[in-house]
């Protein structure tokens, strides 16, 4: 996917998105539920103008930060590589907020019948498993990745922790659908245990692969 597509495809998501808000406006409370416990219950909330256009606005903010970073970066002919998957993910990534956001305005306008964790997980779930793919093709930069001193300091140690990543985070994405089906708390270590583990596995795995590499 070209940048010039990208860049479309997203600004037509954030534009749909805001419109909604604005015509949803009169059938929103004034105080909107912004936040939902573990266990699936409202424990947050704020004023209808930022409940409608803060999600826009921020997903706005990251497309634009996603546009500069390939262009700052001091190994950005790397991020050229991958840049077709990279866009692809931010495009990715700007549907699952909108679609945060649109369950949102959904729980405000009165419907009410559906769990919010249960609705979420499978989106972040195949958002990791998307992210798996793209860790699979990315190349060392300093922006996009598993970032550590270690990878950044060697591409054999760069590549082989991103391949062992993308396995991993593909994994957590499956183990974060299956946790959609259940909901609540459960929904809740099926997400963050694995994807803990597998960061912490990964920085581990790096600085180990960095040792063998220059004692080589």
């Amino acid at each position: 996917m070209s940048t010039r597509t990208t860049t479309t495809i997203v600004l037509i998501m954030i534009l749909v998105a805001t419109l909604a808000g604005f015509l949803l406006w009169n059938r929103l409370p004034d105080q909107m539920a912004s936040h939902w416990n573990v266990n699936d219950q409202v424990d947050g909330f704020m004023s209808k103008t930022w409940g409608v256009f803060m999600v826009p606005l921020i997903t706005l903010g990251m497309f634009l930060l996603f546009l500069v970073i390939p262009s700052i970066d001091p190994l950005k002919a790397n991020i050229v590589q991958f840049r077709e998957a990279f866009n692809l993910f931010i495009v990715l990534i700007v549907a699952f907020m909108l679609y945060i956001h649109g369950l949102s305005l959904a729980w405000n306008l009165g419907y009410t019948d559906f769990k919010m964790s249960t609705s979420m997980l499978p989106a972040m779930g195949l958002l990791f498993i998307f992210l798996g793919f793209m860790l699979r093709k990315a190349k060392r930069n300093f922006f996009i990745g598993i970032r550590t001193p270690w990878t950044l300091s060697n591409d054999r140690v760069w590549d082989e922790t991103h391949r062992l990543g993308s396995i991993l985070f593909m994994a957590s994405g499956v183990v974060a659908l299956i946790g959609g089906i259940f909901g609540g708390m459960t929904a809740f270590w099926f997400l963050f245990v694995p994807l803990i583990g597998s960061t912490i596995f990964l920085l581990t795995y790096s600085y180990v692969l960095y040792q063998r590499e220059t004692k080589a």
